[in-house]
């Protein structure tokens, strides 16, 4: 059985009153040594009641006295860091059930406007709506429409993607199967395969490891195993050299390269 819930409010009948404190009192106190015990703190209570001829000080007088003591020499921002009074604690509440209730205002503003934004799709008018209606409408249909459109781009995005990394793939195996007829033929050509594997990024990094190609640039440039260039053009071109086989395990064959 659940248990009713206390209306927070003055208790105007004495007797009950005093029952009431009698009780919180003793759960008031159960709490702080729960507290102290479980956690290792220091803490102490000083309760002034009509009902006491003197005040009630937990756990003694000597412990409370230590404690106020240690409070008294903090620092003064240190004192008042999460200090409330009675008056700052209601203003907190007030202010988080404001923000609350604002909140809770927009969630049901926009399920309103959303119930009307279906309603004019089956052919309601909307004439007869406020300025203010109509404004909180187009914000909701714009906001509806930016989502629709993310979406779109996500999914072209997601089908797109599959179909460049297979053109990709396809481009790569087919070069690499020219080069391999080549090489089986007996014959190879630096400028055929050049153009076979062209706009295949990858593929070049793989069969040149430095920044530039066939090793040091020469000075003139006008040749393939010099400078990696063919005089007139500004294509780079892979070159065979002795240095370029000591670097690039690929073409490490002797019988390939004599």
């Amino acid at each position: 059985m659940t248990r009713k819930k206390v209306k927070l409010a003055y208790i105007t009948n004495d007797s009950a009153r005093k029952a009431t404190f009698k009780k919180r009192k003793k759960g008031f106190l159960k709490k702080m040594y729960e507290l102290t015990t479980l956690c290792e703190i220091r803490a102490c209570a000083i309760i002034y009641s009509p009902y006491d001829a003197a005040p009630e000080v937990w756990p003694n007088l000597g412990e409370a006295k230590q404690v106020l003591a240690k409070f008294k020499r903090l620092p003064e921002m240190e004192k008042s860091k999460k200090m409330v009074n009675q008056e700052e604690f209601l203003r907190q509440r007030i202010n988080k059930a404001a923000e609350l209730l604002k909140k809770l205002q927009k969630d049901n503003r926009e399920k309103e406007m959303t119930q009307v934004m279906y309603q004019c799709l089956t052919g309601k008018s909307i004439e007869d709506m406020s300025m203010i209606d109509l404004t909180d409408l187009g914000w909701l249909i714009d906001q509806n429409l930016k989502e629709i459109y993310k979406r779109i781009g996500q999914l072209k995005k997601e089908v797109a993607l599959p179909k460049v990394a297979a053109k990709q793939a396809a481009a790569g195996t087919a070069a690499v199967e020219e080069f391999g007829r080549q090489r089986g033929s007996g014959g190879f050509d630096p400028v055929g395969m050049e153009q076979a594997v062209q706009g295949q990024s990858w593929f070049m990094d793989m069969m040149n490891p430095h920044d530039y190609l066939g090793g040091p640039p020469s000075s003139g440039g006008s040749s393939i195993n010099g400078g990696g260039r063919v005089a007139g053009e500004s294509k780079m071109l892979m070159t065979f050299a002795d240095y370029n086989h000591s670097l690039n395990p690929l073409w490490s064959c002797a019988n390939f390269f004599p």
